[in-house]
């Protein structure tokens, strides 16, 4: 396994995106099962009282850091991490990645419209052969086990759901067995950035980690709680960490 760095109790890879980009190829071609999730700081602070979220993604087997905010907690922490591997861009290099050696990709959440399109950007981009089929996020409990024997049908040997956390994790997490893909990734919003029904932050603000005030900009009214709320918290148990640590 690749080497970890433990942060606020979280072994996040200590990975570069390439370097990420070879470990998970290696996988996918010895057909080892690999679960990835992404932590930035609002699912760090959800995961201190979910505890079916907090299992979901420590059981996972490859953490990686989302958000600058986890990088720099890592830096003040002692455990620096060599880099920021946010999901969206993980998920861009995997789709090239897919076409670049034959892979076949399984995109699997967002609103039917919005994953129709996702598909069609990447089928124009690359081609039909990495398309291993798509469906929208939306159905009941007795549809689950339905969805993840046709993904398992699909022959994919990539994953990508697009939901929400927790339900994204603890889906995969229950279902991973029966699906048979060698690399499953959650990917949050991405569908919808990637189809332009939201826009990414400019290039500057990812780097100095203002993605989060970007998005919080476009939706306030939804987000202010995630992100005002959500970072405090996140400070919080930082400061937490650090003075523990300190003190033992």
């Amino acid at each position: 396994m690749t080497k970890t760095k433990t942060v606020l109790n979280i072994p996040v890879q200590a990975l570069s995106m390439s370097e990420t980009l070879d470990f998970i190829k290696n996988r996918i071609d010895s057909n080892q099962f690999t679960q990835h999730v992404v932590v930035n700081a609002g699912k760090i602070v959800s995961m201190q009282t979910d505890s079916a979220l907090r299992q979901s993604v420590l059981d996972a087997d490859m953490i990686n850091a989302d958000g600058m905010s986890v990088v720099w907690a890592s830096h003040f922490l002692g455990k620096a991490l060599p880099a920021r591997v946010a999901g969206i861009d993980l998920m861009l290099e995997l789709v090239k990645m897919a076409h670049k050696h034959g892979y076949r990709c399984y995109f699997f959440g967002a609103r039917q419209e919005v994953v129709e399109k996702v598909v069609d950007i990447f089928r124009n981009e690359y081609s039909s052969d990495i398309i291993a089929g798509y469906r929208n996020g939306y159905f009941k409990e007795d549809e689950e086990e339905q969805i993840a024997k046709d993904i398992s049908a699909s022959g994919a040997n990539m994953l990508f759901v697009a939901m929400s956390s927790p339900k994204k994790e603890i889906f995969v997490n229950k279902y991973k067995k029966l699906m048979k893909v060698p690399f499953v990734m959650g990917v949050g919003g991405s569908f919808d950035v990637v189809a332009g029904v939201t826009k990414r932050a400019p290039k500057w603000m990812q780097e100095i980690g203002l993605e989060w005030f970007y998005r919080f900009v476009q939706e306030p009214g939804r987000m202010w709680k995630r992100y005002l709320v959500g970072n405090s918290k996140f400070i919080l148990l930082v400061l937490k960490s650090r003075f523990k640590k300190q003190n033992e």
